[in-house]
């Protein structure tokens, strides 16, 4: 809840129980997972959930904030760790197994994805990820292994095309790879 106050301690366990039965059900069933059951399963009526979450998306974000956070720290770690051009390209790895591993998260990478490059992001989860790229496709333009001409967002939209492409071919991590190394060959200076 955004509202400011703390929750009572019957309302914050409803809460963290409603965001766990909705991880679980996300990953299991996509963005679409019947909110009645995720309710059911957590043991409160729906209404509950509703006061706490008043939409799907928010429901989404809320499940998966940490692990758009963990992705987002990642692309930090992962540009001090490897050169610039290498950094983006893990990265990207490990968004697009990310997007196939955790199904509800395909819906929030999909905004992020979808959303106008100029424009703000339209959440929390679009915000990270966008700020991630960003700062790791500008590192990799420095660095001389991208082309300048390429935006950050555009980068965004492929890779979550490898992650689609892999999931439709029934593929993994090591099509993902694959894929990613292809890509790369058509972004690099030429």
């Amino acid at each position: 809840m955004t509202r400011g106050r703390p929750m009572r301690a019957d309302a914050r366990r409803n809460y963290e129980r409603l965001l766990k039965v909705a991880a679980e059900a996300f990953a299991e069933h996509g963005e679409n997972a019947s909110l009645d059951d995720i309710a059911r399963r957590a043991g409160v009526g729906s209404g509950t959930l509703y006061r706490h979450f008043p939409t799907r998306r928010a429901l989404l974000e809320a499940a998966y904030v940490d692990r758009i956070d963990a992705l987002g720290a990642r692309a930090g770690e992962l540009a001090k760790e490897l050169p610039p051009g290498e950094a983006l390209m893990e990265w990207l790895y490990e968004l697009a197994v990310g997007t196939l591993q955790v199904r509800g998260m395909k819906a929030l990478l999909s905004s992020a994805v979808t959303e106008d490059s100029g424009a703000p992001a339209l959440t929390e989860c679009g915000s990270v990820v966008k700020g991630a790229a960003a700062r790791l496709v500008a590192a990799a333009q420095a660095e001389g292994t991208l082309r300048g001409d390429v935006e950050s967002i555009e980068v965004l939209r492929l890779a979550h095309g490898v992650a689609m492409a892999t999931e439709l071919g029934h593929g993994g991590p090591k099509e993902i790879r694959r894929y990613l190394r292809l890509l790369a060959e058509g972004l690099r200076l030429g």
